[in-house]
């Protein structure tokens, strides 16, 4: 997969889109993803641009470790989930929609099955409110 500069999540980057921020560092932006396929389904995606994660340097993936078990540990404690999918897809045939290295943060619950992948809007109100609790539970836990 080609790396296009004009993928959306690039141009969040660029700040030409906007997204429901969680956290940010140097490296790594994780936001919410706007067609959730569960409640606190977060993006992390790191600032190189890179489509695959064959082509991430080694300091991005770990930034990007680093933030995405971050956001794990927020949403578990905010939501309190059963369990917790992270996923990472490289290729059309591995279901990777956006040409960007990108990975999903999805609490998970007991008889609770996934929404479909990028169907439905979910309400902006909600989305931010959500975001806002998870911004407060990483406040928290940087306190500590």
């Amino acid at each position: 997969m080609k790396y296009d500069e004009s993928n959306p999540f690039a141009r969040i980057l660029r700040g030409e889109l906007p997204c429901i921020k969680v956290a940010e560092t140097d490296a790594t932006l994780a936001f919410m993803d706007l067609m959730p396929q569960a409640d606190g389904h977060v993006l992390v995606v790191p600032k190189e641009a890179a489509a695959e994660i064959f082509e991430l340097s080694d300091a991005a993936t770990v930034a990007c470790m680093r933030m995405t078990q971050k956001i794990a540990v927020a949403l578990r404690a905010v939501l309190q989930p059963d369990g917790m999918f992270i996923g990472q897809f490289n290729g059309a045939a591995a279901g990777q929609t956006v040409a960007h290295v990108h990975f999903h943060v999805i609490p998970r619950w007991e008889g609770e099955p996934l929404r479909m992948h990028a169907r439905e809007m979910a309400p902006q109100a909600a989305l931010e409110a959500l975001a806002q609790r998870i911004r407060d539970s990483l406040a928290t836990s940087c306190d500590k």
